[in-house]
């Protein structure tokens, strides 16, 4: 096995160490700029990415049943639409297998320009699929091939932002880098929830059904180009230059991290589960349950949860900067165990939640579970090496996300068994808080087993 090149000389104590040993590395860009405009790249880009996955999550809440599963009646087509959710998340092992591959073999750079691209291409052609009134089950069959397309970008896309951002960075400052391409994800919630809102807010109810639900999966060829220009214009990163150089590249980079690595690929799985999984269950379950249960109007939980989304702006990069004082591992723990204890009086209170209390449930639900979020890019970073780094961390959060993808249709079959008692949503997301604790404890153990080892 090729010795690491990015292993430091000097190693911190386990207890102090914001980083751990196995992912930092001395390696940086001289120029401190070229850090911040490569991580702001690499924001934008995967904000767009996510700002086109949110959209089909908004979008199949409500629309995906009634337009292209018409005939399987309102449960039949809302479980389809749920479906269509889950398909995605199914692909992603396999996406994360052959981006990884190409991100530890070719280059951390041009892997994100394939999984931009055809990101942006699937979602545009999402908006010019027939319905089921124009074209029978072929919108249908079409819209689960564009979906299975974005579930492919997604695999690759979440590592490769992470370390374009991370192995840009001084390795002090790691852990804050690596969590700022963590804010794609409520800036894309953002984005496409605003553009929503200004759809129902200029066009009537029955011309969204019949034609301008289009219009915002049409927005991602225009945003695909400004991704691809952005992402163009970043170097390649000093780690992968290293191993480049020094012919330290893996042959087959995944086979190498499931022989070495398994026990942190099982780790770092469960750290990842609450920050994608409870995003499922807030932005897609609880917005569908909240307005066919309960009986929210769609613009009051849409509102609520934008609002929950722009405070994220804020304390993710919050939270990042926290990991580089306490350790990545420790702030994923917090969040985890924060996340467990207010999930039942959170849900309490949501079937009879005036607008003030959504909004507030929504943030409160967020803080917590966005403390997981922001520090994950951090701790999976520290657990693996960079021969295959990109593998590994699109693998994990691949194994993670597709695990998270069922989560709406769990917790639907958990209401209907239970009668829709108001507690069942808080289970689940006690069950993903439980998981990512223990990956936070295991992550934070080998890093100490690291520190102690000397490695």
């Amino acid at each position: 096995m090729p010795a690491d090149p990015t292993r430091p000389v000097g190693v911190p104590t386990a207890d102090a160490a914001p980083q751990s040993v196995v992912g930092a590395t001395s390696a940086g860009p001289a120029d401190p700029r070229e850090a911040r405009r490569v991580t702001w790249a690499s924001l934008v880009g995967t904000s767009l990415e996510q700002f086109d996955f949110y959209l089909f999550a908004y979008f199949s809440a409500f629309f995906v049943g009634p337009l292209f599963f018409e005939p399987l009646g309102p449960a039949g087509a809302t479980l389809a639409s749920f479906s269509t959710i889950a398909v995605s998340f199914v692909i992603r092992p396999l996406g994360a297998i052959v981006f990884g591959h190409m991100g530890d073999r070719l280059g951390r750079r041009a892997t994100l320009l394939w999984t931009v691209g055809i990101m942006g291409v699937a979602t545009g052609l999402i908006g010019l699929l027939p319905s089921y009134a124009q074209a029978g089950w072929l919108g249908a069959i079409g819209l689960v091939v564009l979906r299975l397309a974005q579930g492919l970008s997604l695999g690759g896309e979440w590592g490769g932002s992470v370390l374009l951002a991370a192995e840009h960075a001084k390795p002090l400052r790691r852990a804050l880098y690596a969590a700022i391409p963590q804010l794609g994800s409520p800036v894309g919630s953002i984005l496409s929830a605003a553009v929503y809102l200004v759809l129902i807010a200029a066009v009537p109810e029955s011309a969204i059904a019949d034609w301008a639900w289009r219009v915002p999966f049409l927005l991602a060829f225009p945003l695909l180009l400004v991704s691809l220009y952005l992402r163009m214009r970043v170097d390649e990163t000093p780690v992968f230059t290293r191993l480049r150089s020094d012919g330290s590249r893996d042959r087959v980079p995944v086979l190498d991290m499931l022989r070495s690595r398994p026990l942190a690929l099982g780790t770092a799985v469960l750290a990842a589960l609450l920050g994608i999984g409870s995003y499922s269950l807030m932005n897609t379950y609880t917005m569908n349950y909240g307005a066919e249960q309960l009986g929210y109007p769609f613009l009051q939980l849409l509102t609520a949860t934008t609002i929950g989304s722009l405070l994220q702006l804020v304390t993710i990069p919050l939270f990042g900067l926290l990991a580089t004082r306490i350790g990545s591992a420790r702030v994923v723990g917090i969040g985890a165990l924060g996340t467990a204890l207010i999930a039942l009086p959170m849900y309490a209170l949501l079937p009879s939640a005036t607008f003030g209390v959504l909004v507030a449930m929504m943030v409160i639900g967020g803080i917590l579970p966005t403390m997981s979020w922001a520090a994950l890019g951090g701790l999976m970073n520290d657990l693996f090496e960079g021969r295959f780094r990109y593998s590994a961390l699109s693998f994990a959060y691949a194994i993670a996300a597709t695990l998270s993808g069922f989560v709406p249709l769990l917790t639907a079959a958990l209401g209907g068994a239970t009668g829709q008692a108001w507690w069942h949503p808080a289970l689940v997301l006690i069950a993903l808080s439980l998981a990512t604790l223990v990956g936070a404890l295991g992550a934070r153990r080998a890093g100490a087993s690291a520190g102690r080892s000397g490695l």
